[in-house]
């Protein structure tokens, strides 16, 4: 079992910078179209307007670039759902280069329920609940990704 690929893509020219490769906020915003797509399949495709507000708010992102893409580069990103609970889940997004078939950056995000309404903290639904449930289970026997839980150090030498 693999985690699933839910968002792909390719590099616009409005994401090359001045050095010629994708710019580093472009990372993220590939990966938060993949954080977007998987609360989709969380709501199994009740629309937007069906869903009363109840939402996601992600309130912590760690990136790590270990490759540069180019102009038209097409990209997937995986998504591995890490843990969940009532009102918040982590996510572990891998974003790779589908020709050369290699990892260019990872994501790791929390995000928490949130009521577009109130504006406030929520608990999720109850059918999202259950998805999520049912995927973290899923996603359990996946192994652990490498970086996930990683921040950022520098390590000194003696």
């Amino acid at each position: 079992m693999a985690a699933p690929v839910l968002h792909q893509t390719k590099v616009a020219p409005e994401w090359v910078d001045e050095f010629g490769h994708m710019n580093m906020a472009c990372y993220l915003q590939v990966c938060d179209a993949a954080t977007y797509a998987f609360w989709e399949w969380m709501n199994d495709g009740v629309a937007l307007a069906a869903r009363g507000g109840a939402e996601y708010a992600v309130v912590e992102a760690h990136v790590n670039y270990l490759r540069e893409v180019q102009l038209g580069d097409a990209l997937a990103v995986s998504t591995q759902l890490l843990d969940a609970d009532e009102k918040r889940f982590r996510l572990f997004h891998v974003l790779y280069a589908k020709k050369e078939k290699r990892i260019a950056a990872t994501n790791e995000i929390m995000a928490l329920g949130f009521d577009l309404g109130t504006r406030r903290l929520c608990e999720f639904k109850k059918t999202v609940r259950e998805k999520m449930r049912q995927t973290l289970a899923e996603h359990a026997q996946l192994p652990p990704p490498e970086n996930a839980g990683r921040g950022i150090t520098m390590s000194r030498q003696p």
